[in-house]
């Protein structure tokens, strides 16, 4: 049996599926983080393990990775050398890295011009017009992913602590955040000496909760974030007809409050990154278009 692989790995989780060479999907599995900028062997055991797994879930011998081809979209490959290490250690028969945001793209507009947004642990954007790719952001958490989840997070755990100093004002938001860490700013501090992109964004669903309620806290953390995606879609430039997809985990947390205009250019993407990271396997490895890896 002809086989390919999708692998879509970022900062939270890996998701791998095992298709057929015609793109129908047999299996499909769930792992750990797989940002390989931020832990490169962490993601190559995460991208391993949701293969197998994914396998498994086929009812497919997971000796057959060994011989299957796969692409892979993940976090962290934008930069650096990151994308030609892992492909050098993967056990795959072919591996051929991009970055998650070009599998997202795939997976959300097929081969149809427009824009999309990865809204998770980290940001991303990416337009397609007349063949031609356009990337804005992606640079990671330390310098960029403005709106992101690990940002939104990390800018919840300034604020609680500005408050606690009196330098802002405190919130229902700020004392919640406050006593998950049991009352005492010291260990919040030590939290973000080994915490992952993956532990800050565990926090931005408390943002969004409390912003809901009304909470200041949240809400100006929210809207400098949505101000952040905005500009960096301004940059995009897009045209009245090209359609915008919004995906990520915060997708639809963000999706009500985005500007009119960019709401009403907002569609449904075709399949999720995953299904188009499958689809580029198909297209690379089973219909004979040149691969690399």
């Amino acid at each position: 049996m002809n086989l390919v692989l999708g692998i879509d790995g970022g900062g939270t989780s890996c998701r791998a599926a095992v298709a057929t060479a015609d793109g129908r999907i047999l299996g499909r599995a769930k792992s750990g983080a797989a940002n390989i900028r931020t832990d490169l062997t962490g993601a190559r055991s995460s991208i391993v393990e949701a293969a197998r797994r994914a396998f498994a879930d086929a009812g497919l011998d997971p000796d057959l990775i060994a011989r299957t081809p796969a692409v892979l979209g993940l976090a962290g490959s934008n930069v650096g050398t990151y994308r030609q290490q892992l492909e050098a250690i993967l056990p795959f028969s072919q591996s051929v890295v991009e970055s998650d945001a070009a599998i997202a793209l795939e997976g959300a507009l097929g081969p149809d011009d427009g824009a999309i947004v990865i809204l998770g642990t980290g940001t991303a954007y990416m337009m397609r017009r007349a063949g031609a790719v356009r990337t804005v952001g992606g640079w990671g958490f330390l310098v960029g992913d403005q709106g992101s989840g690990a940002r939104i997070g990390r800018d919840l755990l300034e604020q609680t602590l500005l408050a606690y100093d009196g330098t802002r004002p405190s919130s229902p938001l700020t004392q919640a955040l406050l006593t998950v860490f049991r009352g005492d700013p010291q260990d919040v501090v030590e939290f973000t000496t080994n915490a992952k992109p993956g532990d800050f964004g565990g926090f931005a669903p408390m943002v969004f909760d409390h912003a809901e309620k009304g909470d200041i806290v949240a809400q100006f953390i929210l809207t400098r974030a949505v101000a952040d995606i905005e500009a960096s879609l301004g940059v995009l430039g897009l045209k009245d007809s090209e359609p915008l997809c919004l995906l990520g985990g915060l997708a639809a947390l963000y999706a009500t409050r985005l500007s009119p205009e960019y709401r009403a250019r907002l569609r449904q993407p075709l399949q999720d990154a995953l299904g188009g990271a499958v689809s580029m396997a198909v297209r690379r490895f089973a219909t004979g278009e040149a691969a690399h890896g």
